[in-house]
């Protein structure tokens, strides 16, 4: 008789009365085929994105759909033909499902693939029990790192690709707008990667004092600072080299666009949710580079583990809470309710661990 798993369905979004409605199923464990690994998930992270989806608000994504791309694991199984890989070694899966065939695909930017797919939105996601993925998805983690700290490569991997964007970042002045998880990771690479500053800003205390914590050189609360000045009174009359728009608002991205040195480059890490009102003209007036930033590729993945094993990086201040598996629904409650001090939240789908 066939091993069975459980498997997470979200089945329809939040309503303004009722939660989003979440099963779970049972079915078979898969069998790895040719050049596949069987993992074992641990945890699963949370991010805004999958909020987006809980609240319907995610225009990519349709119901029913499996959730989860940051994700730990455990090799439970290995397919014919993989031989790098060994039973209980500890992996992270990079949750990208590309064409390989496409124009940035076959120039390496298979991130910006024409046809790209992510696991727990266009297609079948990591929140199982099991997981069965092609060999080619598997990043191994150092046997020494947590699986807490695992599942938030993904993330991490998004801040490295975003820092990366700028290429004069050593001894370079920072400014990150927005402290959210993406923010305060991002302010930790940049200072990782050789930043001589950096200057974080936001509205919320909290998230302001949660990034001094991890490093952050200044923090700024725009709701009661003027940003420009701010970027004068930390960084001198020069402001910033390079600013990263991490909130993705029109305020933001208007404090980026009117307070930017001139000839600087503003960079957009950020999803924004509806159609921007920028100010084009400064934006030209000032010859400021936008440049913008989509996800990670797989030597992101490395560098973000090696950031962390090196110790350049803390991820354990930015996890705010677990929830067991089948309480799924009760982690987006929790994090509608608590929105300003959640950071990253962790479903645990094998506590043991």
């Amino acid at each position: 008789m066939a091993e069975m798993m459980k498997q997470q369905v979200m089945t329809a979004p939040a309503t303004k009365t009722e939660p989003a409605k979440i099963i779970f199923r049972e079915i078979e464990i898969p069998e790895p085929g040719e050049g596949e690994v069987l993992v074992k998930i641990k945890r699963i992270g949370i991010c805004g994105s999958d909020i987006h989806v809980y609240y319907g608000e995610h225009s990519g994504t349709g119901y029913p759909v499996t959730q989860g791309h940051e994700v730990s694991g455990q090799v439970a199984k290995v397919g014919p033909g993989v031989t790098d890989l060994t039973v209980g070694q500890k992996v992270t899966i990079e949750p990208q499902v590309v064409c390989g065939k496409c124009y940035p695909c076959r120039h390496g930017k298979y991130n910006l693939c024409e046809e790209l797919k992510v696991m727990g939105f266009q297609t079948t996601g990591t929140a199982s029990e099991y997981f069965c993925v092609s060999r080619q998805k598997i990043t191994p983690l150092p046997d020494e790192m947590s699986y807490n700290d695992g599942a938030m490569i993904e993330p991490l991997a998004v801040t490295v690709h975003a820092a990366r964007h700028f290429d004069e970042l050593e001894g370079a002045k920072v400014a990150i707008l927005g402290c959210g998880p993406i923010g305060i990771l991002l302010a930790q690479t940049c200072k990782a990667l050789g930043a001589a500053q950096v200057m974080v800003t936001d509205v919320s205390e909290y998230r302001l004092e949660l990034a001094r914590r991890c490093g952050a050189d200044f923090a700024v609360n725009t709701k009661e600072n003027d940003f420009g000045e701010a970027l004068v009174e930390h960084f001198g009359p020069d402001k910033a080299d390079v600013i990263y728009d991490c909130a993705g608002n029109n305020i933001t991205m208007g404090q980026a666009i009117r307070c930017a040195r001139k000839g600087s480059k503003i960079i957009l890490v950020a999803v924004f949710a509806g159609m921007a009102t920028v100010d084009l003209f400064t934006l030209n007036d000032h010859e400021l580079d936008l440049d913008t930033t989509m996800m990670y590729r797989h030597e992101d993945y490395v560098e973000a583990i090696r950031l962390v094993q090196e110790g350049k990086i803390h991820l354990a201040p930015l996890q705010s809470k677990h929830f067991a598996f089948e309480d799924y629904v009760k982690a987006y409650q929790y994090i509608e309710a608590n929105r300003e001090t959640t950071m990253k939240v962790l479903i645990d789908v094998d506590p043991e661990d």
